[in-house]
């Protein structure tokens, strides 16, 4: 089931949304300030790519002081709308039965996407 799940998500989007991520998470890289901020925007299209059967969990250790204020920078830079963009899709999704596991992953991605900052992929 995660494997039909990942390719349906996949096919109807995961892969735009994960290539979206990952080229502005290059463009980010370019500067020294900006790379942190991609690392996690390639964590988050890693993510996009197989949602199904994966989970961001905290870090060791985590959440931590830098995490924290990474996380409040992220928000104040305006990456919070990436987070309401994956919200607005769940709702939109979950609206139907058949859509509801698709709308639970734009969910989670929402969350991930939110505070992305001392999470990993397991």
């Amino acid at each position: 089931m995660k494997f039909l799940g990942n390719i349906t998500w996949l096919v109807l989007g995961g892969l735009v949304i994960a290539l979206i991520y990952y080229i502005v998470g290059l463009l980010m890289c370019i500067t020294v300030v900006g790379l942190p901020f991609g690392i996690q925007l390639f964590k988050l299209g890693t993510y996009a790519l197989w949602p199904f059967g994966h989970n961001l969990v905290d870090g060791p250790n985590e959440p931590g002081c830098i995490s924290i204020v990474m996380n409040v920078i992220w928000i104040l830079l305006g990456w919070w709308e990436i987070a309401t963009i994956h919200l607005a899709f769940g709702l939109i999704l979950c609206i139907t039965v058949v859509g509801v596991p698709w709308g639970i992953q734009h969910f989670k991605m929402a969350l991930a996407s939110f505070f992305p900052f001392g999470k990993e992929i397991q």
